[in-house]
């Protein structure tokens, strides 16, 4: 199977990390891969570090430039199937017209309606399957105009890592300065609004006189980070909030914190939620949009209101004063993800969506055991 998966977007975010989680499952299965990325791209240079024939394209008007790339590589006929990861990389399939040649599947990690007007509509059509990363979504994009049958659900994985050995996260804590003994609340995401990190300022402003040494780890940056800074500085806790910025290394956020915190309010699915629990950190998150797709609440995480900061810090206080509870949910979270969220299962629904579409597409024999 020769899969050419498309994105063009040039910053390292989740549908970045499910792109190079399936390429490398791809190459691990035996099947061979392409991308087309854009030029300077994360995850295009990632990729092509791992081995994937990268067809880099620059950026332009509309993604034609990429489109042109998408039909060049197509006449070649070395790909059977086209996976458009992202928005941009939809539009650049259609215009390059890859569904007149191979079947084209389109992921869908958002939960936004899907545009009503006349090119969005036409792009979903011309899709054979649309993949959502989560039950909401699906259900998003269905109340929205897209056909029902199209629809699959796939849910997103992690990679399994290993338990973190006590050196590691002592080094971590040193990493960001805070000793052993003394609370770290940690989260890793995009500032912004919808991402709710001003509310876990809040609860260490709450929190901080019950807890002598507490403080935030905010690994990510993006437009609010201003505000958030305004915003601790207003509280009087400047100094107990950790502003990272983007850290590459992301394993340190993990091995360092105590309690994983996901305050967003419009959540299709969370690559940065289900990393934690991987790395069994008890988790705490809003019950918005997916979320309680991952978290069973009180047995794998914790799922509270949105935007009610009682119910935040409780949460909190409930884990940092129960590590019983704390272990017990992280333990838990673990498992969750392998059993359900694991890279490994989310590469085999993806092989199994592609095979599927090569079964139906016309003049095409594709078998599963004659994998090419």
């Amino acid at each position: 199977m020769k899969p050419l998966l498309v994105d063009l977007e040039t910053a390292w975010r989740g549908g970045q990390n499910q792109a190079l989680l399936l390429l490398k499952g791809l190459q691990a299965r035996g099947h061979l891969p392409g991308l087309v990325a854009t030029v300077g791209s994360a995850l295009g240079e990632r990729a092509a570090e791992a081995g994937v024939p990268v067809h880099f394209a620059a950026r332009g008007l509309l993604q034609l430039p990429a489109a042109r790339i998408v039909r060049e590589v197509l006449k070649t006929r070395d790909f059977d199937l086209v996976h458009a990861n992202e928005a941009h990389a939809v539009t650049a399939a259609w215009l390059a017209r890859a569904h007149q040649q191979v079947p084209v599947v389109i992921s869908r990690r958002v939960g936004y309606p899907i545009g009503q007007g006349r090119l969005a509509r036409a792009r979903y059509r011309a899709a054979a399957r649309i993949i959502a990363n989560s039950e909401w979504v699906a259900g998003q994009a269905i109340a929205s105009g897209a056909p029902k049958e199209k629809v699959t659900v796939v849910f997103e994985g992690a990679e399994i890592p290993p338990r973190f050995a006590p050196p590691q996260r002592a080094a971590a804590r040193q990493r960001w300065q805070q000793p052993e003994g003394e609370p770290l609340l940690g989260c890793v995401g995009v500032l912004l609004p919808d991402k709710g990190q001003e509310w876990l300022i809040r609860a260490a402003a709450e929190l901080c006189g019950e807890f002598p040494g507490l403080r935030l780890l905010l690994a990510g940056d993006g437009p609010s980070r201003g505000k958030l800074e305004t915003l601790a500085q207003e509280l009087k806790i400047s100094g107990l909030v950790i502003f990272a910025g983007f850290v590459k290394d992301v394993v340190s956020v993990y091995a360092a914190v105590d309690v994983f915190l996901l305050p967003s309010f419009f959540e299709a699915l969370n690559n940065s939620l289900l990393a934690a629990m991987a790395y069994e950190i008890p988790s705490i998150a809003f019950r918005r949009g997916a979320l309680g797709e991952i978290i069973e609440d009180g047995r794998s995480g914790l799922l509270i209101e949105a935007a009610n900061l009682a119910d935040l810090s409780a949460a909190i206080r409930r884990l940092l004063t129960d590590p019983a509870l704390a272990k017990t949910l992280g333990s838990n979270g673990r498992r969750r993800v392998e059993e359900c969220f694991s890279a490994d299962r989310m590469v085999d629904g993806m092989v199994h969506v592609y095979e599927q579409e090569l079964a139906r597409a016309p003049g095409r024999n594709f078998q599963r055991e004659g994998k090419r």
